[in-house]
């Protein structure tokens, strides 16, 4: 009886991280630290007083900006089946620059950043904000890393890199 092998993609081996399998693992740890993880803590110093409503407010404002951003991104990516979870480029990637791609580099990681930061002003949750503080620099990381192999990928990202900013529109 013969036996079947399945082979993911020829000579990569993901444990390598050889296509950046290691980002997507940290991110899925740091994703479950964010939905599963104490808020606050309570040797950490109180919610500031009198500031509930307003934190509330602008943190569920983050909270559904962030998502649509994601969504946003996410959607024109998968239309164009360009859609990964790998900082590389699939192999039928094609390059973004329109719709939200057009105000920022990343929207996918500065929706999940405001995401994030909106759910820590609304759980009022200091150790929240440290998670959301922790994603940023790690998305950061990501996006770099990402942006490398886009560069490789694709001649003109270089002007696209100098017009758009990376995961803050207009700023950063």
């Amino acid at each position: 009886m013969p036996t079947t092998e399945i082979v993911v993609a020829p000579n990569v081996r993901w444990w390598k991280g050889e296509r950046g399998e290691w980002y997507v693992v940290s991110q899925a740890a740091l994703l479950l630290l964010i939905v599963f993880g104490p808020a606050t803590a309570p040797w950490l110093p109180m919610w500031p007083a009198g500031t509930s409503r307003v934190s509330s407010l602008v943190g569920g404002v983050l909270l559904v900006g962030g998502f649509m951003w994601m969504i946003g991104g996410a959607v024109q990516l998968a239309f164009k089946r360009s859609l990964s979870a790998l900082p590389r480029p699939k192999d039928t990637a094609a390059l973004t620059e329109t719709g939200v791609f057009a105000l920022v580099r990343h929207p996918m990681y500065c929706g999940a950043i405001w995401a994030v930061f909106g759910w820590g002003l609304s759980s009022q949750g200091i150790l929240m904000l440290g998670y959301a503080v922790l994603l940023t620099v790690f998305l950061d990381l990501k996006a770099s890393r990402e942006e490398r192999s886009l560069a490789e990928r694709f001649p003109e990202y270089a002007d696209y890199k100098g017009r758009v900013r990376k995961l803050v529109p207009f700023l950063y």
